[in-house]
């Protein structure tokens, strides 16, 4: 797809005045975490979270990615209109299976992007592995650029973020995340179409630190949708494969 065709992409999925991601009314970010929330878009038509983590480093999830497909990242000028800069390389976990994340089943999901060039007027976030031992009713922070209103593109581009909390069995392979507020039995905040990929955050010693990433989600009680379970994908397995993809792209973390 030719750089015009993804700005005119770009501008129909997120329309000339982007407001919302993540559905059930999650606050705007524009802080820290905010400014490193990247939007990625795919010239097969699918937009996409991750979070900066090196200067020219975006983690983002395998599924994301596709093979024969290339990508950009979207940027907005002072008028709010998207601005396309390139990738310079993408490179996907060898061990993700894309049928066992379409079944909420665990799997290495993460990806790497790296970019050309540094981005202006973006930060970085430290990246790290989720605090142990696991247990259900932790926190953990989701941050995404993805749609407010299930099946509405332009409700996605602006980042927002919801403070979930773990459910059911959480471990090294996956961690399922619920509103506290509905607990699944009725639709409230979580990840939804365009916050794939997104950083999810903990607060360690002091800091914010990404230690996974946004897989999938479901409506509330398990049906297709947004709003009930969002299933991440934590660092604690992957991490050194992170490290060690951005070393040999001499961009060592």
């Amino acid at each position: 797809m030719r750089p015009a065709i993804l700005i005119s992409f770009a501008l129909s999925i997120f329309g000339s005045s982007v407001a919302h991601c993540l559905v059930g009314g999650a606050p705007v970010r524009d802080d820290e975490i905010g400014r490193a929330v990247i939007t990625i878009v795919g010239s097969r038509g699918n937009f996409c979270s991750g979070a900066l983590i090196a200067p020219t480093l975006v983690l983002s999830a395998a599924h994301c990615v596709t093979p024969g497909a290339s990508y950009k990242i979207v940027l907005y000028d002072s008028q709010r209109q998207p601005q396309l800069l390139a990738v310079k390389r993408v490179a996907d976990h060898p061990g993700f299976n894309a049928e066992g994340i379409k079944a909420h089943r665990a799997s290495a999901d993460l990806a790497l992007l790296q970019l050309a060039e540094p981005l202006p007027s973006k930060t970085t976030l430290p990246l790290g592995v989720p605090t142990e031992p696991f247990a259900a009713g932790q926190n953990y922070l989701v941050a995404g650029i993805g749609v407010a209103a299930r099946g509405d593109g332009k409700s996605g581009g602006t980042v927002r973020a919801a403070q979930l909390t773990s459910t059911s069995h959480p471990g090294k392979l996956q961690i399922r995340l619920v509103d506290p507020a509905t607990d699944n039995t009725r639709d409230g905040l979580g990840a939804c179409t365009g916050d794939s990929g997104g950083p999810v955050l903990q607060q360690q010693g002091g800091r914010i630190v990404v230690i996974g990433v946004v897989s999938w989600s479901t409506g509330a009680k398990n049906v297709a949708g947004c709003g009930g379970l969002t299933g991440v994908t934590p660092l604690t397995l992957y991490r050194d494969w992170i490290l060690q993809t951005a070393r040999a792209w001499g961009t060592p973390l």
